[in-house]
């Protein structure tokens, strides 16, 4: 039985991802690596160093771990910046239905995101109150497809994980979560995951479930 529904943040809640984008050309044009919508993509759910890393496939030098650091710190600088033009407008359709008909019955709601600026995010679009708990980056070491961030958002709720449902959009996160073995809602890009328990073209009608 399902009593707490974990939704990641960024492609469920709000979408940064061209925010993401333009924070990550930032760096990759000064760094003259060539960078695009594409690779972007791949960047999806996951963390910020392993999305650096991802980046610099494409350079033509090697980087040291402290160029790297280096490298992270200016993007996430840039990409805070860029947060600030976020507001109430910016959150996805379907989400203030669903979290308030989830309530309405009883279900427990959290974030699993990768992201450290979570809080930030959310305080943006002002939600920053609207959650039981919150689990992002600053909580754990390992990012998606690791289940660390749904299994500390799982034990915040005290809830088991059998008993949680994670809202994904990206396929790292499906992943995350059937290893936390906990049922799994795809959305957007995460429909083409063969490993979701549900697929739903429109969030809300994930609320058949309920």
């Amino acid at each position: 039985m399902i009593q707490a529904v974990i939704f990641d943040l960024d492609g469920v809640i709000v979408s940064t991802d061209e925010l993401h984008y333009k924070a990550w050309k930032y760096i990759a044009d000064q760094e003259g690596i060539y960078f695009d919508h594409v690779i972007n993509h791949r960047l999806r759910g996951v963390s910020r160093m392993d999305s650096l890393n991802i980046i610099l496939e494409k350079a033509s030098k090697p980087y040291t771990e402290e160029e790297k650091l280096k490298l992270a710190t200016i993007k996430n600088d840039y990409y805070v910046t860029l947060l600030a033009s976020l507001t109430p407008k910016d959150i996805l359709e379907d989400v203030n239905l669903v979290i308030d008909t989830l309530k309405q019955k009883g279900i427990k709601i959290a974030i699993g995101s990768s992201s450290k600026n979570t809080k930030k995010i959310l305080k943006q679009i002002g939600l920053d109150q609207t959650f039981d708990e919150i689990a992002d980056g600053n909580d754990v070491t390992r990012s998606k497809p690791e289940p660390d961030v749904f299994l500390k958002a799982a034990k915040k709720l005290g809830i088991d994980p059998e008993n949680c449902a994670v809202v994904e959009d990206a396929e790292a996160g499906i992943l995350a979560a059937k290893q936390a073995k906990m049922t799994a809602i795809a959305v957007s890009d995460a429909r083409k995951s063969h490993l979701a328990d549900y697929r739903f073209e429109q969030l809300r009608k994930m609320l058949a479930l309920f």
